[in-house]
This record gives C-alpha cells, sequence and structure tokens, in this order.
C-alpha cells in the first residue's frame, strides 16, 4: 500500500483525526485523543500498536515487521516500507491497533466520536 492508500485507510475509521505533532514528515492517526497509527511520509514506514505477545509473533513471522521505531517495543511494532507489503496484511494490522485503542478509551469519549460503532 502506498502512502495515499494508507492514509485514506486510516482517516475511513470512525472518529480517527490526523496531524504532524513531531515533524512534517511523520503522520499520525489519533482515535479519541489517542495514537494507533504513524506514518512515515518518505518512507512509508507505519507503527502500529499491538497486543504484546502479537507484536514478538509478528516480529518473528515477518522479517519486515520490527520493533516500534522511537515507540514502546512491547507494544508497538514498525512495518517497513508497506509499498512493498500485501495490502491486506496492512490493513488487517491497522484494524487491529485502531481496535486496540478505541476499546481502552472511556465510554463517554467513545459515545462523543462522529460515527462511533456503538450508535
Amino acid at each position: 500500500m502506498n502512502v495515499e492508500e494508507i492514509r485514506s485507510y486510516c482517516l475511513s475509521k470512525p472518529g480517527t483525526e490526523e496531524g504532524f505533532p513531531f515533524d512534517e514528515t511523520t503522520l499520525v492517526f489519533k482515535v479519541g485523543g489517542k495514537m494507533y497509527a504513524l506514518l512515515s511520509l518518505d518512507e512509508a514506514n507505519l507503527n502500529l500498536k499491538c497486543e504484546p505477545g502479537e507484536a514478538i509473533r509478528l516480529r518473528e513471522q515477518y522479517p519486515f515487521v520490527v520493533p516500534g521505531y522511537h515507540m514502546n517495543k512491547k507494544h508497538w511494532n514498525t512495518v517497513m516500507d508497506c509499498r512493498r507489503r500485501p495490502a491486506h496484511l496492512i490493513r488487517h494490522w491497522i484494524d487491529r491497533s485502531y481496535q486496540l485503542v478505541y476499546e481502552r478509551l472511556p465510554r463517554k469519549i467513545r459515545e462523543s466520536l462522529p460515527d462511533h460503532p456503538e450508535k
């Protein structure tokens, strides 16, 4: 998936906001004010949140998945150069990262999000 495809897919998630809080080349996607994806625009590397056991399993199974760059390595993975990776995997991992963050949001915040799945 290219950068624009990843961006469009992330923005299709209910309540997703995007921004550049760190620098002009790292696009961050948040739900309820919490990050679930960080996309390097120049290298197409994608940081995604994971359950700790899943994070390790994915690193062992896929050589292009490494511990999260500049993130808590227990909970974050980096998918290197998403342009060369199967789109179905990228979408699945984005879905999982979004869901992990969304599920941990306080109910009040979840209910305040536009188009949230619980409405």
